[in-house]
């Protein structure tokens, strides 16, 4: 079974940058898309950013465009998220997810295959 841990949480001030990784126990990253979601206390889970199986194909969720970056490492297994001029209301916890179906047009999960534990970003003066 795959398994996702993330890192790289933590807390900054707004305005400043932190950059998720979420490493894979194996090789995923040709069959499986990949993506991040995040939740704050008392709302939704949120779609965040995700990657189709071959990389070149993204969609970001409409509050972080221009914002964040998905990218991954081909040679290793590791999927990364830049956040980039961050908000107090980017904090959450944010979860890695490898899904078998990539989707431009639905925000949900479709067919989730892992989700990694999460980990705490919070921005904050």
């Amino acid at each position: 079974q795959v398994q996702l841990v993330e890192s790289g949480g933590g807390l900054v001030q707004p305005g400043g940058s932190l950059r998720l990784s979420c490493a894979a126990s194996e090789s995923i990253f040709s069959i499986y898309a990949m993506g991040w979601y995040r939740q704050a206390p008392g709302k939704q889970r949120e779609l965040v950013a995700r990657l189709s199986n071959t990389g070149g194909i993204s969609k970001y969720g409409d509050a972080v465009i221009g914002r964040f970056a998905i990218s991954r490492d081909n040679a290793g297994n590791t999927v990364y998220l830049q956040m980039n001029s961050l908000k107090p209301e980017d904090t959450a916890v944010y979860y890695c997810y490898a899904d078998r179906v990539f989707s431009l047009t639905n925000d949900r999960p479709v067919d989730v295959v892992a989700w990694g534990q999460g980990t705490q970003v919070t921005v904050s003066s």
